[in-house]
């Protein structure tokens, strides 16, 4: 898609109505949702985070986003494939801020470039009792990516094309928390897996998207 029909989008995007926990549920395997409905009081003391989907022109004005792929370490959620963002700080005025601080931080994107069209459905993940705040946001040229290395294994460039294939959509067993095998949904995006709350959060995108093309 080329990246000007996308901009043509995004007063649309600023006032659809969002497909919500409707779309997180297609990427949720069988085994939590059970837990959505007793979750719901965690929540309330749950950390919060920012992440940004960060939609941009390539060399040929093709619409692509970014994901990154987070290095090998003794945590949760390491060397998975998620957004850029992290959690809120004390310098932070608001989770949004925070998903664009990280965006600067992670992935070297200017604060200044970007424009949030607006939040997304939050997504809980229960294992590091995070509640996380989506943005969907636009830079108006494709940002000279500078990747903080203590962090970020690699970014992923994505398409938008090839993420609204549905054929990109599929179960995979992967290693979840406690170091257990499961089946899970997934998207498969320029070779990586994504699943979790990341691929919640994709789902969501997706289906604001087909609405609107």
């Amino acid at each position: 898609m080329d990246f000007n029909e996308f901009l043509g989008l995004s007063s649309k995007i600023k006032n659809i109505q969002l497909p919500a926990e409707g779309s997180h549920l297609k990427m949720i395997p069988p085994s939590r949702k059970a837990l959505l409905n007793i979750q719901k009081e965690a929540i309330n003391q749950a950390k919060e985070a920012g992440v940004l989907a960060l939609f941009y022109p390539d060399e040929c004005n093709q619409t692509k986003f970014i994901l990154i792929l987070r290095k090998t370490y003794e945590g949760i959620h390491s060397a998975q494939v998620g957004f850029p963002g992290g959690k809120l700080e004390a310098q932070d005025t608001s989770l949004e801020e925070a998903a664009i601080r990280e965006a600067f931080e992670e992935v070297g994107v200017s604060k200044n470039s970007i424009e949030v069209l607006r939040a997304l459905t939050q997504v809980y993940i229960a294992p590091s009792n995070f509640y996380v705040h989506p943005f969907i946001a636009i830079t108006p040229k494709k940002p000279l990516f500078k990747l903080q290395e203590d962090e970020v294994e690699a970014l992923i460039e994505v398409d938008i094309q090839h993420f609204l294939d549905d054929n990109m959509v599929m179960t995979k067993r992967v290693k979840a928390s406690y170091n257990i095998d499961v089946e899970v949904p997934t998207f498969l995006l320029n070779d990586y897996i994504v699943w979790g709350a990341t691929a919640m959060i994709l789902s969501e995108i997706k289906d604001l998207l087909k609405e609107l093309i």
